[in-house]
């Protein structure tokens, strides 16, 4: 029987040619698979961190595990053959315990003394003899006096001469006693008064209409309109102050910066849905610190450059690519934050399919906990700048040498899309400036100074929502700084402001402004004497 060879050859050859079209189309088919599960397990691992973040603890702490404390369920411990190797006998450290029961009021308030006594004829023994009084039992409880509120009446005496009735001289026919220059002239808010409504809104976030309530209950009939504007006014009388602290912040070698949104209205050009942004600036002498809040509509990274203008040394941020201008400044070192990292990494843990064994989520947070324990070290043994980095040389060093070729093989087999892919890439892309802390004693690891600055800011604005206008953002923005530079220097903003605002009408010189700075005032200055009814 005859074979056609060359038929033969075209259908092995065609056979081959489908062969490796479907081979091809099941390569084509696998990728695509392998992408879709990579997009399922980022998009579930964004509904388990979601999760997290609604129902979850919100706290960034991780649970300690007590290494002599079984855990009721162990699903998350490694299986490490030595750690089953445990001594039979196992000593107990002596500890310390605080004492448990209520705190003793503070000795500075004052007391009054209620006296109870037995009556007279239960004095007397049933042998007849008189009762000795043998000692007291005293039990305190606390009580509280509403706010007060009082007019004071300012008289002014006027004199004219009858005789004449003042045409023998070129002086006033009636002369009267002049009133002491007053914070806002012609009002009939006290400098006390003031302070209060300040004071309530700024630190104790009461927005004005919540203050207009309480003080219609107290039978004062104050609109919100005109809290408003004595604000305004108080932040125009104190504007040489606030120019001399701009100069304080940028005076020490660090600057800690950080930004939140806000909503300002009647802002030219953009609708009163648009985004702004106030910025805080903690800076100045570490033992005095200054704290600036600024308003700008935008969240531009000109905003700081433009605000530290000539200033040299350090400044601490977060990843925001806004900053990065400022690193590329003569004279400027960025220095960069590690808690940023570490929430990172936490995320990773948070956003984990039941629970798991310690994967590099884990692994990294046991370095950065090595480094935070550096520092807990250094801070429970109030160490100097000196001696801190001394310390974070011997000890951070090393950990940091470790933990950046780790790092670097990671993300070489990390999808980059992944949680754990932007936590590992984001602390590489930051590295030079996340270690540039170990350089100076001076330094933080973390931003948190201002992200605890800016959090008291964040607080106030779920409670009054937006600015009424730029110039009530600027305001807010003078008034926020000042209550927090005296808190920051130990001093209760209400006996701050009070003393401020009454002595703001008298300054006259840049000295005289200079000595009301929250950082230069002894707080033995602010006694008042109220007055009594």
């Amino acid at each position: 029987m005859d074979v056609d060879v060359t038929s033969l050859s075209d259908n092995a050859a065609d056979l081959k040619n489908i062969i490796d079209l479907l081979s091809t189309s099941y390569k084509n088919l696998e990728q695509e698979e392998q992408k879709k599960q990579v997009r399922i397990d980022f998009l579930e691992e964004r509904i388990r961190l979601l999760q997290k973040e609604l129902f979850g603890r919100k706290t960034e702490k991780q649970p300690k595990v007590d290494q002599k404390q079984l855990l009721l369920f162990d699903e998350d411990q490694d299986d490490d053959p030595e750690k089953d190797d445990l001594p039979e006998k196992v000593t107990i450290t002596e500890h310390s315990r605080k004492k448990r029961g209520r705190k003793p009021l503070p000795e500075e308030l004052p007391r009054i003394e209620i006296v109870h006594d037995i009556n007279e004829e239960e004095k007397i023994c049933g042998c007849g003899s008189e009762l000795s009084h043998i000692g007291d039992d005293t039990s305190e409880k606390l009580e509280i006096i509403p706010a007060k509120i009082l007019v004071i009446r300012h008289i002014r005496k006027k004199y004219a001469c009858k005789n004449c009735e003042g045409v023998e001289d070129d002086g006033p026919t009636v002369k009267i006693a002049p009133l002491p220059p007053q914070i806002i002239p012609k009002s009939i808010a006290s400098p006390g008064l003031l302070a209060h409504i300040i004071v309530s809104k700024f630190e104790d976030a009461l927005p004005f209409y919540r203050q207009e309530k309480i003080l219609r209950r107290m039978g004062i009939d104050l609109p919100r309109s005109t809290l408003c504007n004595w604000a305004v006014k108080v932040a125009d009388k104190i504007e040489p102050v606030m120019s001399l602290l701009h100069d304080e912040v940028r005076s020490g070698p660090l600057i800690n910066i950080d930004e939140t949104p806000v909503q300002v209205l009647k802002e030219p050009g953009r609708s009163n849905t648009s985004k702004s942004y106030m910025w805080v600036y903690r800076g100045g002498d570490p033992d005095r610190p200054v704290l600036i809040y600024q308003y700008h509509p935008t969240r531009s990274g000109q905003v700081p450059l433009s605000f530290l203008n000539d200033y040299q040394g350090y400044v601490q941020t977060d990843g925001y690519s806004g900053y990065d201008a400022l690193g590329r400044k003569s004279g400027v070192e960025l220095v960069g934050c590690w808690a940023h990292v570490r929430r990172k990494f936490i995320e990773v843990i948070n956003a984990k399919s039941g629970k798991k064994k310690k994967g590099v989520a884990d692994k990294a947070m046991n370095f950065i906990g090595s480094l935070y324990r550096i520092e807990k070290q250094a801070r429970e043994n109030n160490l100097g700048p000196e001696a801190v980095y001394r310390l974070r040389q011997e000890q951070a060093k090393p950990i940091l040498e470790k933990f950046h070729p780790w790092l670097l093989l990671k993300s070489n087999i990390i999808p980059p899309k992944s949680l754990l892919g932007k936590a590992v890439n984001y602390t590489l892309k930051y590295w030079d400036r996340l270690i540039r802390y170990i350089d100076d004693g001076r330094l933080k690891p973390d931003n948190n100074l201002a992200e605890n600055a800016i959090r008291p800011f964040v607080i106030g604005r779920k409670n009054w929502l937006f600015s009424g206008s730029p110039n009530g953002a600027k305001a807010s923005s003078d008034l926020y700084s000042l209550v927090e530079t005296a808190k920051a220097n130990g001093l209760k903003p209400y006996d701050y402001f009070r003393y401020l605002l009454e002595k703001v009408p008298f300054a006259e010189t840049e000295e005289d402004y200079r000595n009301l700075l929250p950082q230069n005032i002894n707080p033995a200055l602010m006694k008042f004497d109220y007055p009594q009814v």
